[in-house]
């Protein structure tokens, strides 16, 4: 069964958002009891359109780093910190000499973040998952905060509270006084821009999968 994020909630968010140079809205998506909450970094183009989280070349990379430690995406529950895609614009030439203004992607601010972050703190609440896996810096840094690095903790298995927002009328992030359960690693789109990480990455999804299959046997 889908778990489902309240209306009056997805309303909100689109609210807090409106001021940014943003667009779209995805809402995630997954079972209500799922294996792993993957919590990624903002949707690109692709996932604005689609209103699907991690499509394109990003979610076949992705799907192929859960068929390594035997899951689908069906068996997972996907979001990320900030639901609507950040975007900027900059000039593009093209071959034909012209050069025309185009929507690229850019990483979220923390002032989208503080928007969105009533979403992702009512997922992590409901779901109440057994593992966290955070897929590059945004996810791991709203959850640990900014002094933590991808390059540094991937594969590593953290337990501790985590940062959520204090109330709907705060920017302050306080941290639960409950421990979860993480494991960060690169998110899949780096693998794109540095091959050399592949291997990591596959070690990290194995640290994952060696870890669900310990707690679940």
């Amino acid at each position: 069964m889908e778990f489902q994020i309240p209306v009056e909630l997805v309303k909100l968010g689109k609210q807090r958002i409106e001021q940014f140079p943003v667009e779209g809205f995805v809402r995630g998506g997954g079972p209500q009891k799922p294996q792993l909450l993957l919590i990624g970094e903002a949707p690109g183009e692709n996932e604005a359109i689609q209103g699907k989280p991690f499509v394109g070349r990003a979610g076949v990379e992705l799907e192929k780093s859960l068929a390594q430690i035997g899951l689908t995406r069906e068996d997972v529950y996907m979001t990320s910190p900030v639901r609507s895609r950040p975007y900027q614009w900059k000039e593009k030439r093209l071959r034909t000499g012209e050069v025309i203004n185009k929507k690229y992607n850019r990483a979220p601010k923390r002032q989208e973040i503080i928007a969105h972050a009533p979403i992702l703190d009512y997922e992590i609440e409901h779901l109440d998952p057994v593992l966290i896996v955070t897929l590059g810096n945004v996810g791991l840094q709203r959850l640990l905060g900014p002094t933590y690095k991808v390059s540094e903790k991937h594969g590593e298995l953290i337990d501790q509270p985590i940062y959520r927002l204090k109330s709907l009328e705060s920017n302050e992030m306080v941290q639960t006084k409950k421990s979860y359960t993480l494991i960060p690693t690169f998110h899949p789109a780096a693998v794109f821009y540095n091959p050399k990480i592949r291997e990591e990455v596959e070690r990290d999804w194995a640290a994952i999968g060696s870890y669900l299959q310990q707690i679940t046997s």
